[in-house]
């Protein structure tokens, strides 16, 4: 059976060199283990442009060039950008699954679909991971002609 192949969306980046503060403990323990599970070979880890843009705009040098080094000390690949990545995530924000002021989270879901990617892992829990989010994404991408994707935390991650 292949690995399956997973989509990094910016949080797993930004939580896994969280402050360790009430709150941030947990979640990015299980981030680590997801990181943890990535180098040990079990999944096929992809990002886009738009998550290391996200990153790129992190003030703080250090933190900012330690996410990104994540990048290639974990063998992430980065997909390209495509007008039909755009296509897709426009149709999230139209169709309500994503709020229209957040295309970047679109964006995201919409790579993870139209890669053939089996889901995508993230901490967004006001935009991606959600039900909403996942029953909206899931019926526009059948009517697309587009699998419906796995939009997961990273604790269900480390259950599969």
């Amino acid at each position: 059976m292949d690995k399956p192949k997973i989509y990094l969306e910016t949080t797993m980046f930004n939580f896994y060199y969280a402050p360790d503060a009430p709150g941030y403990e947990e979640y990015k323990a299980q981030v680590r283990r997801v990181f943890d599970l990535i180098r040990a070979g079990t999944y096929e880890p992809y990002t886009s442009p738009y998550a290391t843009e996200e990153l790129e705009a992190t003030a703080a040098e250090s933190r900012r060039l330690e996410m990104l080094k994540l990048i290639p000390d974990c063998g992430v690949k980065i997909l390209q950008k495509t007008p039909e990545v755009e296509r897709l995530a426009g149709l999230y924000l139209t169709g309500e699954a994503v709020p229209v002021g957040f295309y970047t989270d679109a964006l995201h879901i919409a790579m993870t679909t139209v890669y053939g990617l089996d889901f995508i892992v993230s901490l967004n829990f006001q935009h991606i991971v959600r039900e909403k989010t996942i029953r909206i994404t899931g019926a526009i991408n059948i009517r697309e002609g587009y699998q419906a994707i796995g939009i997961y935390k990273p604790l269900e991650v480390l259950s599969l």
